[in-house]
């Protein structure tokens, strides 16, 4: 069409036609849709997932006894039912025997497997030992043998075991503090209770004749 001086051709307005369901554009909009919901369940399950237990706030040894006041909380997120069954969570009631037969350390998850009742027939025996007799990797925890050597040097006397498996309660590094002038440490055990073996072991304990002998 031919137009007059001054005068500009106007061309038809085009109507916008929607997306059809072959566009490429719109699947990728849906598919980043999906995915993002996806993502978004995920986290917010792993989220709802965890629950609350109890750990110990500070370490504790064998024969400890377990009060509130040695526990914290802590949100856990566990992989399956049987491993949550392994933990006291907050919603458990405690029981009545709460001594821990086996060491725990500090942030560790409280154990059922790890509460007790205490032997009646184990003592909380501290004794002094040569720092030379002590094996270095002792601590907490550890399952030793008791020794006692021969009263004096010239007995050719062989050591005898003075008791098998039994539990070291504390065993405090290496200081000024806690060494002796002979060069001897304390440790505390936890001794069978039978008269023979607790009087064998009190009376070497500091003659330099008792030594400790670690297990595996």
């Amino acid at each position: 069409m031919k137009m007059g001086l001054g005068q500009t051709e106007i061309k038809p307005a085009v109507r916008g036609s929607s997306p059809g369901w072959r566009d490429a554009r719109l699947w990728t909009g849906l598919a980043l849709m999906v995915c993002s919901v996806v993502v978004g369940a995920k986290v917010v399950g792993s989220a709802d997932d965890s629950v609350a237990a109890w750990a110990l706030r500070a370490d504790m040894a064998p024969g400890d006894v377990v009060t509130p006041a040695d526990l914290v909380t802590t949100r856990v997120r566990f992989e399956d039912a049987e491993g949550a069954a392994r933990y006291f969570t907050v919603d458990d009631t405690l029981p009545a025997q709460r001594h821990l037969v086996r060491a725990v350390g500090a942030g560790e998850l409280l154990p059922r497997s790890g509460l007790g009742e205490s032997d009646p027939d184990t003592s909380r025996v501290s004794v002094s030992v040569p720092s030379t007799q002590l094996p270095p990797d002792v601590e907490a925890g550890s399952r030793v043998d008791l020794w006692v050597a021969p009263q004096s040097a010239g007995d050719r006397g062989r050591a005898s075991l003075a008791v098998r498996d039994v539990v070291v309660l504390e065993a405090p590094g290496v200081s000024a503090e806690l060494v002796g002038a002979g060069g001897e440490r304390q440790v505390v055990l936890a001794v069978p209770d039978d008269g023979t073996v607790l009087a064998e072991v009190l009376t070497a304990s500091g003659t330099g004749r008792l030594m400790i002998v670690g297990r595996g």
